[in-house]
């Protein structure tokens, strides 16, 4: 047999997998709309129906990468049926998501890492608009970011949680590469436009490679990509989506200090998520101004075994050096030991609320 030969046999081979794997997500899709079918007919009336379920999207993601055998790796596996699941639910329900913007930001990407390419996402002008859309209902869920591993936490995520009664009811986490972008390779670079916390991840190589050259942070790296398409001498600290929306060319690549350079994520929304077998919680404590007062808090934790996964402190408004802890941790707000934890934490705490309880980002 010749190498024509062989070829023609697995293309027809492939032409026939491509034809049953079509027929098998058209099967699912319509299985997707039956289930709107159901919960409709079965809601009460005036009830607004929710169709995104938070819980049961991970546990099918973990399913999918449980059971791959390869050749591709599980989280190449996992982001086909995110956009398969995320397809179907439009058929359902389309999603309005809004994010941080402009378009072209990290934020945004993050929103459809999570949810796939089939909601519409909304750009906001601040983490406060993104809250507000969700709370007002003109968005079914907000993006917003909230740690960065090496710049540490973002504060108006954390502040917007004192006043707000949405959840979080996920989390998504994305590797951060940074690209020093220009419009005009060769032109001398006078300033470089970026968000404080994406210059602050390039400190260092700022520092060696341009230590004279101002730097000016603005809103969002996309900004920063639209005004330096537009400035003569400016450059930009951005990422690929940034670069390709405003027609940037990439000059340095990849030029974030830490190579591990990532930012966490969170979904707020505004119903709460049931367990899903593999879950944190967030919590904001105020503690007594008094000696002991955070092993008072921590404590309970320790004595149930029960993991922190991050604890961050921020000003209370409830007066001078009195101070608020964001605790997240292991396990769901309705699993046993959680609920004991968080029985003792009330005893002690001058201040509680559950900001959420919500599945462990899958990818």
């Amino acid at each position: 047999m010749s190498e024509a030969q062989e070829l023609d046999l697995l293309r027809q081979q492939i032409d026939s997998l491509d034809q049953q794997i079509q027929q098998l997500i058209n099967q699912r899709a319509r299985c997707a709309q039956a289930v709107a079918e159901v919960k409709h007919k079965y809601a009460q009336p005036g009830e607004h129906v929710v169709f995104y379920r938070p819980e049961r999207e991970a546990q099918v993601l973990r399913n999918v990468m449980a059971r791959n055998e390869g050749p591709l790796p599980d989280e190449a596996i996992a982001r086909l049926f995110r956009e398969i699941m995320s397809q179907c639910l439009a058929l359902e329900e389309p999603l309005q998501v809004a994010y941080l913007g402009p378009e072209g930001t990290f934020t945004q990407q993050a929103a459809v890492k999570h949810f796939g390419h089939a909601v519409q996402c909304r750009g906001q002008v601040s983490i406060a608009d993104v809250f507000r859309e969700v709370e007002s209902g003109a968005a079914n869920y907000g993006v917003v970011p909230v740690e960065n591993s090496t710049e540490g936490v973002v504060t108006h995520t954390h502040d917007s949680f004192f006043d707000s009664n949405l959840k979080v009811c996920g989390e998504v986490t994305l590797r951060i590469h940074h690209h020093l972008l220009v419009k005009q390779p060769g032109e001398k670079i006078e300033r470089i436009y970026s968000h404080a916390q994406s210059l602050g991840q390039c400190r260092r190589w700022l520092d060696q490679n341009y230590p004279n050259v101002e730097r000016i942070p603005v809103s969002s790296n996309a900004e920063a990509a639209r005004r330096a398409s537009k400035e003569q001498g400016a450059a930009a600290i951005a990422g690929e989506a940034a670069a390709e929306l405003y027609q940037l060319t990439v000059l340095s690549a990849n030029i974030e200090d830490r190579p591990d350079n990532t930012t966490r994520f969170l979904i707020i929304g505004r119903q709460e998520t049931v367990p899903s077998g593999d879950d944190k919680t967030s919590i904001l404590v105020s503690s007594r101004n008094q000696p002991g007062a955070l092993y008072q808090v921590l404590e309970p934790f320790h004595q149930a075994g029960i993991s922190l996964t991050r604890i961050e402190t921020r000003p209370a408004r409830s007066g001078a050096w009195n101070y608020v802890f964001f605790i997240d941790f292991e396990g769901h707000i309705k699993d046993a030991p959680i609920v004991s934890v968080l029985d003792e934490l009330r005893k002690v705490a001058l201040d509680f609320k559950w900001l959420g309880s919500y599945p462990k980002a899958v990818l």
